[in-house]
């Protein structure tokens, strides 16, 4: 069994360019850019980076992925995870704060609760970037593309393991009957390291 660590991480700047794409924006103009600038500047103090998460040893046989005291059968993760001896499993948030501004401004601002759910996206991502670099440095090798739960063949119920495995409460993480995390802008997945 691996050891589950917690960290906070710092979140790299905001990509335009990213949170424009996750908005639908094909094109931009003077009052999408001042709608971007005001909502990136409004939710900046919002985000809170947190993981938890474990490096597993790895073995597959067929397609079941057995991570020590976890054993999953998924032919899609399994071959995503193919020539890795170890895997991370791990759950991320970015924290409640631009839940809240999406719920404000769905009420009263609808584009600005878009623009909210786009920035929300991007920062999720970034910080699943900045874990997966800092794992990347930590331990050597390459890693195969993150797998979450839902992609595939891998099961949307592989949740309720990952939160009893990894506890993830305590980054603030919770998961409803319905498989539904909270905060929303969340995720969990697992990441291969080939050497």
């Amino acid at each position: 069994m691996s050891v589950i660590l917690t960290e906070s991480i710092i979140l790299p700047d905001f990509s335009r360019k990213e949170i424009l794409r996750y908005a639908g924006c094909l094109n931009t103009s003077e009052s999408i850019d001042a709608l971007l600038d005001k909502c990136i500047e409004r939710s900046r103090n919002c985000f809170a980076g947190k993981v938890c998460f474990g490096v597993f040893d790895l073995k597959i046989i067929g397609n079941v992925c057995d991570l020590g005291g976890m054993k999953i059968e998924s032919a899609d993760l399994s071959k995503n995870l193919a020539d890795c001896d170890k895997a991370v499993i791990f759950g991320a948030t970015v924290g409640v704060g631009i839940d809240r501004l999406i719920m404000k401004y769905s009420r009263i601002a609808p584009s600005e609760a878009v623009m909210y759910q786009a920035i929300g996206a991007e920062r999720i991502e970034s910080l699943c970037d900045a874990f997966c670099r800092k794992i990347g440095e930590e331990y050597g090798g390459t890693l195969k593309p993150r797998f979450s739960p839902g992609y595939g063949d891998l099961p949307l119920a592989v949740q309720r393991d990952i939160f009893s495995l990894l506890d993830c409460k305590k980054i603030g993480l919770s998961l409803n009957e319905s498989l539904l995390m909270s905060p929303t802008k969340s995720v969990t997945a697992f990441v291969g390291i080939h050497k």
